[in-house]
């Protein structure tokens, strides 16, 4: 059976690459600020896109994309200042979400959820 790490790592997997397929420019994977971790940082265009990637066995307990919290949403805007503020970003931005269920294999169930949240600035 595969640990959470390790599923978590193929759902980012995964998602990164589903984002390069919809023709997304991943920047960075796992980019860390403080207590926050940002899974994926890309470019969609101009839009630079902050991406929390939820992976799950089953769904058992939930769909995926229902785990991020508040307090996630508020981590993930601190490290996106930052960034922005090291790269010399000011122009538009988004946080997605993407939720995968690894429940067949070969055949995950990936479900992207464009601008899922704009925390409070």
């Amino acid at each position: 059976m595969a640990t959470k790490k390790e599923i978590g790592n193929q759902g980012e997997q995964l998602a990164a690459d589903y984002l390069s397929a919809k023709g997304y420019r991943v920047l960075e994977r796992n980019w860390r600020f403080s207590r926050a971790e940002v899974d994926i940082i890309a470019m969609d265009g101009e839009i630079l896109v902050f991406v929390e990637v939820k992976t799950r066995s089953s769904t058992y307990f939930g769909e995926p994309e229902a785990f991020v919290s508040e307090t996630q949403e508020r981590l993930l805007l601190d490290a996106a200042n930052v960034y922005m503020e090291q790269i010399g970003h000011d122009w538009e931005i988004r946080f997605d979400i993407i939720g995968i269920v690894l429940l067949n294999i070969g055949h995950p169930d990936i479900r992207h959820f464009e601008d899922a949240f704009f925390p409070e600035w």
